[in-house]
């Protein structure tokens, strides 16, 4: 080696750590989250889960909102409920309607959280460690292949092949569903008292008929019932229809009083970030491999410009019908709504909780601001009592 490589290779390896030093002061800044939130009110949940590849956040987050539930009727801890049991059961209920629909009825993992109270109120509920549903050789739930056999499966029966259906094609679909998710059982003991689903469900105070899915829309009328016209409300459940600010009214009411929410929203926009936050900013949606990649993007993917929160307008109904009418509102994702907080120069912020893991800079919990809720919420599942008694009479509800 001549002198001057030598000189220039000592150089280098001097000035290299400084350079990576460097590198990651900065990585840590951009890293940095650009909110300080301070909480206003936070009501208690269950642990944080992860879906994983699973289309399940509807079971995810309406158990989660019906374990905060347990908790604030009975007073009940470390409640930790089978998302796979109202899967399960959904899968069968859908595959009736489907077949005898003729295969005109979307089939797949989504659904919506209202499913979760109408197979609580059919079947009752068990507890996941008795019914985890983990049946096919992960830890984490991936059910694509599930999926795409009961969707094979359920579309041959519809073909009607031999012009009339046979008797064995129901046992056969729950067949599948035994060998993916195991058999449910008929009987099981929690701290020595012996249960079935139906009177587990009794024991812990569940009343499905006691709550109420809120939306706020102008292609109906306001104080009225629709059945919301997205396809994973399959089961046709209907919402109370009100206007913008007495939605959001709503969702104020239940928290400070102690209530949570099961969420219905739109995340594929720009300002729903990976590391927990929510804000109104539009971006094209990215397609990937888990539930939260394919609507936030892989972190490699990741935009570095930060979300400024001047950038959020003020929300309209005319804005949320426009993109609900074409489609840049979508039924993406189910969450829960269980606190609330505000930033560092006072704006309101919701927490939220999500079934993406332990993950993010605030573990799992995504804060989402007012303006988002406005704008993105498909519609909510809440007890009726957390309604505000106007809201509630000028709907008829008792």
């Amino acid at each position: 080696m001549n002198s001057n490589k030598f000189l220039l290779a000592a150089a280098i390896a001097l000035a290299l750590p400084a350079v990576q030093a460097l590198a990651q002061e900065k990585a840590e800044e951009k890293k940095a989250p650009e909110y300080v939130f301070t909480t206003v009110k936070e009501n208690p949940i269950s642990s944080i889960k992860n879906q994983y590849r699973s289309g399940t956040c509807w079971s995810y987050s309406g158990i989660g909102f019906i374990e905060s539930e347990i908790m604030r009727i009975k007073g009940y801890k470390d409640v930790d409920l089978s998302e796979m049991f109202i899967v399960r059961n959904s899968y069968h209920d859908r595959a009736e309607k489907y077949v005898r629909l003729d295969g005109d009825l979307r089939f797949g993992p989504g659904s919506s959280c209202e499913d979760v109270l109408t197979v609580i109120k059919e079947y009752g509920i068990v507890p996941d460690s008795v019914y985890s549903g983990m049946n096919y050789g992960t830890e984490l739930p991936e059910q694509s292949e599930l999926d795409a056999v009961l969707a094979a499966y359920v579309k041959a029966v519809a073909s009607n092949p031999n012009r009339t259906l046979t008797t064995a094609w129901l046992n056969g679909f729950d067949g599948i569903l035994d060998a993916y998710l195991g058999e449910v059982p008929q009987t099981f003991e929690v701290n020595g008292t012996k249960y079935t689903p139906e009177s587990y469900r009794d024991y812990l105070g569940i009343v499905p008929d006691d709550y109420v899915s809120i939306t706020s829309y102008t292609h109906h009328p306001y104080y009225s019932q629709f059945v919301l016209e997205i396809g994973d409300n399959w089961r046709w459940d209907t919402s109370y229809n009100v206007p913008l600010d007495e939605m959001m009214e709503i969702i104020y009411n239940a928290i400070e009083n102690g209530y949570t929410i099961a969420w219905g929203s739109d995340v594929s926009e720009k300002g729903f970030t990976r590391e927990g936050l929510g804000v109104v900013k539009e971006a094209p949606k990215k397609a990937a491999g888990s539930d939260q990649e394919r609507w936030v993007g892989k972190s490699e993917e990741k935009a570095e410009e930060e979300v400024d929160e001047t950038m959020e307008p003020e929300i309209t109904a005319e804005m949320r019908q426009d993109g609900y009418d074409r489609k840049t509102t979508t039924d993406d994702h189910g969450m829960q709504i269980f606190g609330l907080a505000k930033d560092q120069s006072g704006k309101p912020f919701f927490m939220v909780k999500n079934s993406w893991g332990v993950t993010g800079d605030y573990d799992g919990i995504w804060y989402v601001s007012d303006n988002f809720v406005r704008y993105k919420t498909m519609n909510f599942l809440v007890h009726k009592d957390a309604l505000p008694k106007d809201i509630k009479k000028k709907l008829g509800i008792k």
